[in-house]
This record gives C-alpha cells, structure tokens and sequence, in this order.
C-alpha cells in the first residue's frame, strides 16, 4: 500500500499539487479511493470530498466553493465533468483508458490510476508533508447553501484516536464497509482502522443486503457500520438467523435516529455481538457521543455521553449550563470541533462561540450526563443519514416556471427515518407533481428529491401572514405513514 501511496504522490505533485492544494476526491469505494486520500493528504494537500452521483449542478457550486486544482474522477463520469471548472482530471479505471479517453478529456487529462491503486508513472514525489486542514466535507447545516467543513488533521486525529478508544480496536479487527468513503461516518471506519493496523473489506453490493451479510462470514468481518436505512433494509429483508455473522464483535449505528424497535430488533439479531449506538455531525469530524452497549436498557433512548475528548452540555440561549431533565440547546467541545466553513464567517460564527459548537440539536441530560435528543431547534431535515435545509430542496422547487409558492417539510419514515414532503403553490393550471418531481430530479442530488410533491391552493397561515409549518408537518405525515412491520 505505501509503494502505491509514493507513486500517486509522485504523479499528484507532477500534475500540480503542491501544500494547500485543494483536490476534488469524487470516486466511488476503491482501492484507488483510499491510495488518493493518503497521498492527498502526504503532499500537504486539502481533499474535497464529493458525492459522484450528485447532479452536475450540486458538483459545480462545491467546486465553486472549494475552486481545486486538480480533481480524481471515475473514467465512468468523465463526460460530466468536462462541464465543470476543473483545470486537470485524474482518471481512475479498471483498466489503462484508450485513446479515446485523452481525446475526450484533451489537455485537462492528467493522467490514469487503476481502481486498485497503481499506476505506471514512476517519477519520485517530494518529500511527506502534513496538511493543516486535512478535508474539506460538504454539508447543507441550516442554510440553503451547501456548506464545506474544514476538517483539519488535528480534528480527525482526535476523532479516530477517540473511536479507537470506546471501540477498543485492535489490530485484529476487520470492518465490513458499505458506507461511502466521502461520508464522514465511512471515513472515521477506515481511518480507526488504519490507525491501530486493521483492516476493511470494502463492499459494493448494499442493493443486495444478504449478500453483504453472509460476506461478514466469509471475510471474518469483526465489526459492521451502517445507518438507520441500512438496519431497516436487514431487517425487513433478511434472515440474519440463517446467516453466519460469528465474527462479529460490535456493530455501530450512526446517521439520525434508529427506531426503537428496530434498535431492539437489531441487538437480538446481531448478538452476541454489540450495538453501539452514536450521534455525530460532519462539523464534528464524525462522533461526538455513543451509548455503551451494557446500559442500552437503563439508558434506552439515549445517544450516551461524549466520547473520549468530547465535552457535551445542554445550555440554555445565552449558554448557560440547564439543570438535569430540562430541555436546552445541545452544545459540544473538544478537538473534534472543525475549524469553521469554507469561506463563511457568518455561518462559523453563528455555530463555533467561545469554544463550543452549537450543533443545532435540543436535549435533555440526565443526572448521570446521558444525552437524549428532543428535536432540532431550527427546521432542518435528515435524508439518507445527511442534514438538509428545506430551503436547498424549495429553491430547486420555485426555480420551475409556474411555482409561486413552495414549502417544504419532513414526515416521519419507519424504514428511512424521515422524508421530505413539498407543498406547492402554482399559478399554472397544467403543472403536475410528476412534472415538479422530474425538475427536482435534475436539479438536486437523488437523496435529497421529495419523496411526494402535493399541489395546494395556499398555506395554512397565522394572522401575520407566516406559514404554519406546523400544520404541513401534521399533514405530511398524514399523507405519509407507511406501515412498520
């Protein structure tokens, strides 16, 4: 692995990367993915970390934000991003690309990397330097703008270092992967590993849950990650009984909030081994808290206490520590903490005072300093384990010709924890929900689409005019209640 790592060092710095570069990092879970990274990060680089799939529109305003020099694509995407400001592309392939690859690409191709890591420029790269900030990771926070997260290498050597610690991870640990590697909950799996010299067996087949499942037993897999979907998809389409999943230590849920039965439902099912239950947040690196498994029933519903280095309080609006029970803001300290947004001071100011991230969640803590989430102080959605703003998701909506009006809430969801409903107001008669659906679709990356599109003649509102966003949730999961077995 470390030869691979020289080598793509080398070709980086021949192609342009020097300290404080920004390189785009947008490529499904490879060898190649991990090579980069580390390789990124030797020269001294910043790795902007990207969702491939994303529409080309939400690919182009992060690399406005990040403006790279360089990005590592999939020779599958290659044709998106001619359309994208990017100067050099680095392909990664299964194998070497054709003529036609340098032909499409011209004089932006920098050149071509296997999936599996090695290259054939055999140049030798400048020496290893350690990056300041280490990535930069995409997240909408509160605003209707994607924001980039500055992780800096002391945030995720603290963040891995405090995984390693409640996890006890050993060198002999091997983690079962089908978390994207540009998600910062897949990342800290790899990166813990790594640190203490164990393994992951990255897995692509997350459609085919059985099939991942029975490869835990086939690769003596001792732990597996995944979000509250990922555990109603096993539970609803699996027979974890039938399969041979003995290796396993522990398992981990991360990525908003699991069920309660669900959560029962996968303790029985994964034991012997442990479920911990965490809470985390991109602009904390990656783990803020995790539940140990041994007070699961006396602490039923909470997401723990922070984890080694993690300070946790509930305040209340001035910051004021809150007595035991009572409702107050959840605030968060530690070396975790991310160094701000990119290019935002606003928004960084708004979130990092004096020392303390305000993660935008309400809680409570018990007497013994268990945190149990109660709501989210600002109207903020959680699809597919990432924070939304509805206003992201509105503004794709009205940017429609016809849409005068667009709201958008989220209803509760037995098998995704929540989705997102859209009220719309539309002065054309012809407009369909199919049609607002369809525009979505090429406008918003695909976790993000609404789940339903309703036309209304108006909102429900207070005497001043204001939306009752309220009401639209009520009614959202009216509208959506799907059944849980």
């Amino acid at each position: 692995m470390q030869a691979r790592v020289d080598k793509v060092r080398a070709q980086l710095a021949k192609a342009g990367v020097v300290p404080g570069s920004r390189v785009v990092l947008a490529l499904p879970n490879v060898v190649a993915t991990v090579v980069a990274w580390l390789a990124v990060q030797s020269l001294g680089a910043t790795s902007v970390e990207l969702d491939r799939e994303w529409s080309e529109r939400a690919l182009a305003e992060a690399v406005r934000q990040a403006r790279p020099s360089l990005a590592l694509i999939s020779g599958r995407d290659a044709r998106k991003w001619l359309a994208l400001p990017v100067a050099r592309l680095l392909v990664v392939h299964p194998a070497q690309p054709l003529r036609a690859m340098r032909a499409v690409l011209g004089e932006r191709y920098a050149g071509w990397i296997s999936e599996e890591g090695h290259t054939e420029y055999a140049g030798e790269g400048p020496p290893e330097r350690v990056p300041d900030v280490a990535q930069v990771v995409f997240t909408s926070g509160s605003t209707s703008t994607p924001r980039g997260v500055l992780q800096t290498t002391q945030n995720l050597c603290a963040s891995t270092d405090g995984v390693v610690a409640f996890l006890q991870l050993a060198a002999a640990d091997r983690a079962m992967l089908v978390l994207p590697l540009f998600y910062v909950y897949g990342k800290s799996v790899l990166l813990s590993h790594l640190r203490v010299g164990g393994s992951v067996f990255m897995d692509h087949r997350s459609m085919y849950p059985r099939l991942v499942m029975a490869a835990i037993g086939e690769q003596r897999c001792t732990n597996f990650a995944g979000v509250p979907l990922t555990f109603e998809s096993l539970r609803r389409r699996v027979d974890l009984s039938q399969i041979d999943h003995s290796s396993l230590r522990f398992v981990t849920q991360a990525g908003g909030a699991m069920q309660p039965d669900t959560i029962a439902w996968a303790r029985a099912a994964f034991a012997p081994a442990h479920l911990f239950v965490m809470y985390g947040q991109t602009e904390a690196t990656s783990r803020l808290s995790f539940l140990p498994p041994a007070l699961a029933a006396e602490k039923r519903g909470s997401v723990g206490r922070g984890m080694p280095g993690v300070e946790l309080q509930v305040v209340d609006e001035s910051g004021e520590k809150v007595a035991a029970g009572v409702e107050g803001h959840l605030v968060a300290r530690g070396d975790v903490i991310m160094r701000g947004y990119l290019d935002a001071p606003e928004e960084t100011a708004r979130v990092l005072r004096d020392g303390w991230l305000w993660t935008g969640d309400l809680a409570t803590r018990d007497a013994d300093g268990f945190v149990f989430l109660t709501g989210r102080a600002k109207h903020v959605l959680k699809l597919g384990g990432h924070r939304v703003a509805p206003a992201e998701l509105e503004r794709a909506l009205t940017s429609r010709a016809g849409v005068r009006e667009a709201v958008v809430v989220g209803a509760p969801d037995g098998l995704e924890g929540e989705v997102a409903i859209a009220f719309v107001i539309s002065d054309d008669t012809q407009l369909d929900s199919g049609a607002l659906l369809k525009h979505c679709r090429a406008l918003l990356p695909a976790p993000r689409v609404p789940r339903r599109v309703v036309l209304v003649p108006d909102f429900p509102r207070s005497t001043s005019g204001k939306v009752l966003v309220g009401e639209l949730q009520r009614r959202a999961a009216e509208l959506h209640s799907p059944e849980i077995p």
